[in-house]
């Protein structure tokens, strides 16, 4: 508590107190600061002195409390005293005079920088610059100002600080005002235009777009169910949050968007449709951020380290539904929103890239079991990319967040869904051929995702298939238990001539054994 509060034992007393022992005394600024805010113990002195006051001045006001209590109190004082430790001497900063002049876009001439930082108690020394071929003239070699400042002056420590300086003096209205002209044939990256242009196309889907703070709390990801060994609750702890109920950057966009649901719906505001697109933090760095100081320029090892330490950052994607999608009217009765609007969401931000997206089952919170879809396509190597999820939430979800029942979500990496865009789009010419169509039944087993048979189907295929679609998926007791059929409408066509229907089938044919020999599908009879 020293530096921030006295002891009641230790205070003067008018009847007892007969010799005081004065000490002055430099304490930490951070270390203060925080200490008073953690025991919520704000005094004069905490305040003084996480500002920091002048480190040269302990021991004249140590001497001057002394002759205080000398010549209003009666006091003897006593000629002996300690002085520990010591100052260490202020940094000196030498550089061009005219770096003010340069910086601030004025001309200050240098007689009046020196006699501005002389003003603020600055030390300045002039010196001609040296080393290179000696100047013709001496008056045209660049003048140098080193300059040392004083010690209650600690935010003077890089020349740029001293340019800054100068420029309060002279007035920021002295200062003229030049608009950056942009170079020419810059825009926006590819990247960012892709960006806009799913959100665009998301938003003219029917979804409402808000922006939400990046701060939580980890009882919000407890009450989206998110266990302890999911990536998403590796959240970034902030070292001074606005509050200590909200002290983590986000990992997911899910929490600001239950939040702005749980104010809507308290207004009454039940059928919603909101999306968010923005960055969250995962905390995947193995060591904890270094502190460089600020004296001078990082080294290359610090600046390796600070990048090394940063929390990977994906930008996400994402968009929560509630209440009814379409309200009752006179054409008919309410459209209740469901998974298939979480999906559509997906579908609509991957069309706006030129992709398709492959759904299998998987239960991953806070979404249902079961009522699940893991969003994602296939590399060129066959490898199954994730891309997001999307589907009804838990019941134990929307009831711990307080959203209405029935409440259903969508997230995807919107990185890693705009590098799955294809490189090329060029619209491709209309074929002057016809197509030929071949429909397709199969049995396989419950448990087969629909993806992985429409996979296997266009993998077989081959280049001749233009389109494939599920049409139909049927259960019962005539194909037997654990089983169900899948109804899809294969399109072929040849890019240079009529297909011929035994080409159709031959190909048609080869899809059924690929899917056969992946899923174990067979064909219907």
């Amino acid at each position: 508590l020293a530096g921030v509060m006295g002891g009641l034992t230790t205070e003067l007393d008018p009847g007892k107190t007969t010799e005081v022992l004065i000490e002055a005394a430099q304490f930490d600024p951070v270390t203060l600061g925080r200490t008073y805010r953690r025991l919520a113990l704000a005094s004069e002195a905490s305040r003084r002195f996480e500002r920091g006051v002048d480190l040269n001045l302990g021991f004249a006001a140590a001497m001057r409390c002394a002759e205080l209590l000398r010549d209003l109190a009666g006091g003897t004082i006593d000629p002996g005293y300690t002085v520990a430790g010591a100052v260490a001497p202020m940094p000196t900063q030498t550089f061009p005079a005219d770096l003010a002049s340069r910086i601030l876009g004025v001309d200050v001439p240098v007689a009046k920088v020196v006699d501005i930082l002389t003003a603020s108690g600055v030390a300045v020394v002039t010196s001609q610059a040296t080393g290179g071929a000696a100047p013709a003239v001496a008056e045209l070699s660049p003048m140098l100002l080193s300059c040392t400042p004083p010690t209650w002056r600690r935010d003077l420590m890089d020349s740029y600080d001293y340019v800054e300086e100068i420029g309060q003096k002279i007035g920021y209205d002295a200062i003229p005002t030049v608009v950056p002209q942009a170079s020419a044939g810059l825009g926006l990256t590819k990247a960012q235009q892709l960006r806009r242009k799913v959100a665009h196309a998301v938003a003219t889907a029917g979804f409402t777009e808000v922006l939400t703070l990046p701060f939580i709390g980890l009882d919000e990801l407890a009450r989206l169910g998110i266990d302890s060994g999911d990536v998403r609750r590796k959240a970034v702890r902030l070292a001074n949050p606005l509050s200590e109920e909200q002290a983590y950057l986000r990992t997911t966009l899910l929490t600001g968007l239950v939040a702005a649901a749980n104010r809507n719906t308290s207004r009454s505001f039940t059928d919603l449709a909101l999306f968010e697109s923005g960055t969250v933090f995962w905390d995947t760095a193995p060591d904890p951020a270094p502190l460089p100081g600020v004296a001078g320029r990082p080294s290359d090892v610090e600046i390796a380290e600070l990048y090394a330490s940063l929390p990977t950052q994906p930008r996400m994607l994402a968009a929560l539904l509630t209440g009814d999608w379409e309200p009752a009217s006179w054409r008919g009765p309410a459209l209740p929103a469901d998974w298939t609007h979480a999906v559509r969401f997906a579908e609509v931000a991957a069309d706006a890239l030129g992709i398709t997206l492959i759904r299998r089952a998987v239960h991953i919170a806070p979404w249902h079991p079961g009522r699940c879809a893991e969003l994602g396509v296939f590399a060129s190597d066959g490898e199954f990319i994730t891309l997001g999820y999307a589907g009804e939430l838990h019941p134990d979800v929307t009831r711990a967040a307080g959203l209405p029942g029935g409440a259903f979500a969508v997230e995807l990496n919107l990185d890693e869904l705009v590098a799955a865009a294809p490189i090329d789009s060029e619209v491709q010419p209309l074929s002057q051929f016809p197509l030929t169509k071949q429909d397709v039944a199969l049995i396989v087993a419950t448990d087969v995702p629909a993806a992985a048979v429409t996979a296997a189907l266009t993998v077989g295929a081959g280049d001749l298939l233009e389109s494939i679609a599920l049409f139909d998926v049927y259960t019962g007791a005539q194909l037997g238990e654990g089983k169900k059929s899948l109804a899809y409408n294969l399109r072929f066509r040849h890019p240079e001539r009529t297909l011929t229907e035994a080409e159709a089938t031959a190909a048609r044919d080869a899809a059924v054994a690929a899917a056969h020999a992946a899923t174990g599908a067979v064909l219907r009879g």
